[in-house]
């Protein structure tokens, strides 16, 4: 039996799906740079980054499933989540093919999630900017 997994694999939601499925025990994994992180995330959102910046440019963390895996039980519920959408679909290909049971991604990503106006109190404008860093 084959048990690599691809995009295809992968359940991804939009922002309001995502939201309910936060208020039903999901918990958010933010795989966003930690730079990323600090300027704004959801509320009690953990963050283990997918993707390092380094001068030869983005590279992949060697340890991206060790760390989830020490902060999260492969039964545990995810809503994974980056910037826009893309890094959070390769780590939820990555997470799946780990064991990890249940895994949605929120398409979108935090800009996504900033535009649709659930960022709450916070003022839109800076969190699109912030959520909109590049290196």
């Amino acid at each position: 039996m084959d048990t690599t997994k691809g995009p295809q694999d992968v359940v991804t939601v939009d922002v309001h799906a995502a939201k309910d499925l936060l208020k039903s025990g999901y918990q958010y994994l933010d795989v966003r740079s930690v730079e990323e992180f600090k300027k704004s995330h959801v509320e009690n959102a953990l963050n283990v980054p997918y993707m390092f910046i380094t001068e030869e440019g983005r590279v992949k963390n060697p340890d991206f499933l060790a760390q989830v895996t020490a902060i999260c039980k492969k039964e545990h519920h995810l809503v994974v989540a980056c910037n826009s959408g893309g890094r959070s679909l390769h780590a939820s290909v990555d997470l799946l093919g780990a064991g990890f049971e249940h895994v949605t991604n929120m398409g979108g990503g935090y800009s996504a999630w900033v535009d649709s106006g659930l960022a709450g109190d916070k003022a839109a404008e800076e969190l699109k900017t912030a959520c909109k860093f590049r290196a």
